[in-house]
């Protein structure tokens, strides 16, 4: 009897579901995982979340600046003078744009070779990022004009003015390693706040975080003074950007778990520090951090 389309693909269907079900040429992306684990991740309902939207669609009249010329830039920042933009790329340099052309400014690695000369694509970077480095989050202290540094694998940097090889101030809280430093921000004392984003994954398997959605990340402060490293918040879900208010008195940072990203507020107030979850301008959690 002849087999039917629909028999067929049904068919079809069963075998790839068995291909994808037993990985037997271990080509999933987490293979290599054997103790992966998906977490929940505790979202408002869609009715819960800003409507607003921006009608003019103001970002489609933005200028594209520097097509082709930079592999994987990640954060920006512009020096206390104003000039830039500074930015971090993929084989692991920043560079600094001087009105004309594109400068090497500073690198965290102190191992760079070979390995880390320029590639076809910023995924190319990837198996070697650890040993080259991947300066993620950049900003400028506006009282020293150092350039603070989130590197993805070798933790929290500073360089001064002239640039060169930076230094490195923070590897670990706690004794947990920073395996996927990420943003930061600085605050008018010079207060550097930052995100670990997992201390499980790194940036390169960050596709395996953002599935799992698992929540070892954490929100840090590093004190240039006392040189102390104190953790704000734990238990996060794939932490990324974070931002001081103007007036210093919050931050907000992002959660990028699965499904839709959350947005969380870190809000000061005399000598406590008080988290806020944020899902939308009608519901806020408060704990104490």
């Amino acid at each position: 009897m002849a087999m039917t389309p629909m028999g067929i693909l049904g068919i079809l269907f069963l075998l790839l579901a068995i291909y994808c079900g037993t990985d037997p040429f271990k080509q999933s992306a987490i293979s290599e995982f054997p103790d992966f684990e998906a977490y929940k991740v505790d979202m408002p309902s869609w009715g819960l979340v800003p409507t607003v939207r921006d009608k003019d669609n103001l970002l489609q009249k933005s200028e594209i600046k520097f097509l082709n010329q930079v592999q994987g830039p990640e954060s920006m920042a512009f020096d206390p003078l104003g000039r830039g933009p500074y930015t971090g790329v993929a084989d692991g340099r920043i560079l600094f744009w001087d009105g004309e052309k594109w400068k090497d400014f500073a690198h965290t690695s102190s191992n760079r070779s070979e390995l880390c000369n320029p590639k076809p694509s910023p995924l190319s970077y990837l198996p070697n990022e650890h040993i080259c480095g991947r300066p993620l989050g950049l900003r400028f202290d506006k009282n020293t004009d150092d350039l603070y540094i989130a590197d993805a694998y070798l933790g929290l940097f500073k360089v001064g003015p002239e640039g060169g090889l930076a230094t490195s101030l923070v590897t670990e809280a706690e004794g947990v390693p920073l395996r996927f430093t990420n943003d930061l921000d600085i605050d008018d004392e010079g207060n550097i706040y930052f995100t670990d984003s997992s201390s499980k994954y790194q940036r390169r398997n960050f596709m395996q975080l953002i599935f799992s959605s698992e929540n070892s990340g954490r929100l840090l402060k590093y004190n240039p003074r006392t040189k102390e490293t104190t953790v704000l918040m734990r238990n996060l879900q794939f932490p990324n950007g974070v931002s001081l208010s103007k007036d210093g008195s919050f931050l907000v940072f992002c959660e990028g778990c699965s499904g839709r990203a959350k947005i969380r507020l870190f809000y000061y107030c005399y000598s406590s520090w008080w988290s806020f979850c944020v899902y939308s301008k009608y519901e806020v959690h408060r704990q104490k951090g």
